[in-house]
Formats: structure tokens, sequence, C-alpha cells
């Protein structure tokens, strides 16, 4: 039996653009967005540096651009949040069925630009829709390491087969998968969330 879902932010509430930085940041000079970056970005998430030493890092790498071309980049991946998603997270949330969990690796900059995009009113109906809401650089872990997973588990006191998650990265859905967890593997402009009651009843059939 499935008593709690863990959700991912990214493409499985709000729709991303991922490619954006690629295409964006190389305007500015440098060498594109190498390996070191993308360990300073996983640094990032996790609350290893702040907002302002992230984007003075990014200013060095891209000589060329500004403070507020770097932070309008970096923010530029965060497109929609479709409406039908929120009204279906507050209606399960209002059954009570599920013990509902957020977990996204996510950073300080993002956080208030979905807020502002959203709405403040949207976001906290959003956010109140979960029973705890984790983002990665306010615990200091990020997905797909197991130690993520097993702090949910053992702050809420979870068990990993009444746990259902879903997310739209293998690697994350395969790092849980391990520990015991049912997974959803969202595969973005194919599935949506509001499928969520079948991927349920797919799971408990399998199982």
């Amino acid at each position: 039996m499935i008593k709690n879902i863990i959700l991912d932010f990214g493409d499985v509430f709000i729709n991303l653009d991922k490619e954006v930085v690629f295409r964006e940041i190389p305007k500015w000079g440098g060498n594109g967005f190498t390996t070191e970056l993308w360990a300073l970005n996983e640094i990032y998430e996790v609350g290893g540096i702040s907002s302002e030493e992230f984007v003075r890092e990014l200013q060095s790498a891209f000589p060329k651009a500004s403070t507020d071309q770097i932070i309008a980049t970096w923010n530029a991946m965060l497109l929609d949040f479709p409406d039908e998603r929120l009204d279906f997270i507050e209606a399960l949330a209002q059954e009570n069925q599920y013990r509902l969990f957020l977990l996204s690796n996510t950073n300080a900059l993002h956080i208030p630009h979905v807020e502002q995009k959203m709405g403040t009113q949207k976001y906290f109906r959003f956010k109140n829709s979960f029973e705890q809401f984790y983002l990665s650089h306010e615990i200091h872990l990020r997905k797909p390491n197991a130690e993520i997973f097993q702090f949910v588990i053992d702050e809420n006191r979870l068990l990993p087969e009444e746990t259902f998650f879903v997310d739209d990265t293998v690697e994350n859905t395969e790092a849980a998968e391990k520990m015991g967890i049912h997974t959803w593997n969202l595969k973005v402009g194919q599935e949506d969330v509001l499928q969520l009651k079948s991927k349920l009843q797919d799971a408990l059939s399998s199982s």
C-alpha cells in the first residue's frame, strides 16, 4: 500500500527550459558551461556558497555579462506553472489519503523568482499542499545522493515500500529505487503529473 508521495518540482509542476543557459551564456565570452561550473552549481544547490559568490564566479567565467544578465539568464529556465497542476495537488492534499512531500534540487536564486512568477498567493497554495517542502539548498543535500532520500525517510518515519517518488531525471528515480522506494520517472512532454493516480495504481498492481 502506498501511503507517502514524494514529488520533484522542476518539469513535474513548473515547466523548465534547461537548455537556455547553454544557449545564452556563450554570448558573453568564456569557454561555455564547463565541468568546473557544473561542480560549482552542485555546491550552490546544497547551499555551499551564497548567491553572490555563485554569480561572481559565473561573471569570472563569462566576463562580458553583468550581474543582472547572469541572474536573468539563470532564472530564464523557469517557465510557467500550469494552473491545472496546482489545482490537482491541492485537491490531492485535501483528500488526505497520502502524505505529500516536495523534494527539489534548486537554489536560492530560483525560489524567489518562482514565487514572483506564480504570485505569492499561488506559491503558498502550492507549498501548503505538502506536509514538508524540502529544497536542496536549505537541507544541504541533493538528488541523486542516497543521503537525501534517507533524510526524508528518517525525518518523517516513512517506510520505503509505502513510498512513491516522482521525478523527471532517471538518475534520481534509479537512486530511490535502490532504497526500495516505488518510482515514476516522468517523461517530460509525454506525461504529466495529472496522471499520478493511474501511475500509483500501476505501482500497486506490479508490486
